[in-house]
């Protein structure tokens, strides 16, 4: 089974064609080595993932080459538990941030309008 269609049955991303685009862009690993979209994937291969959900890195337990529900999608793979802690950290780490985040008020005034037009070097 091609890999491009195994990711697209296991909803890591939402058409074939943006699955395909990831392993010509080397985000995808197979057994550490960079995927290209028709390569084989087998039962027991571990794929890193990286999409704009996270990184990922999955054991393959099932294959499948039709589009199910989450749910039955969930069952084609089984996640590491170094990403899924590496994943949580990071999700904790983005939470903290917000609360940190100052977000302005409103719309600049004049004077701030003024400063950010400086500050690009347009005035």
């Amino acid at each position: 089974m091609r890999i491009d269609k195994w990711l697209w049955a296991a909803r890591f991303f939402k058409t074939r064609a943006l699955a395909s685009r990831a392993c010509d862009l080397g985000r995808i690993l197979s057994n550490t080595l960079p995927a290209k979209p028709a390569r084989e994937v087998k039962v027991s291969d571990l794929l890193q993932i990286k999409n704009e959900g996270g990184e990922f890195e999955v054991e393959v337990l099932q294959l499948s080459e039709m589009r199910g529900p989450a749910a039955q999608a969930q069952t084609l793979y089984r996640e590491t538990e170094p990403s899924r802690a590496r994943r949580a950290k990071l999700a904790e780490e983005r939470k903290a941030q917000a609360q940190f985040e100052t977000l302005p008020e409103g719309r600049p005034n004049k004077r701030d309008r003024r400063e950010i037009q400086r500050f690009r070097g347009r005035g």
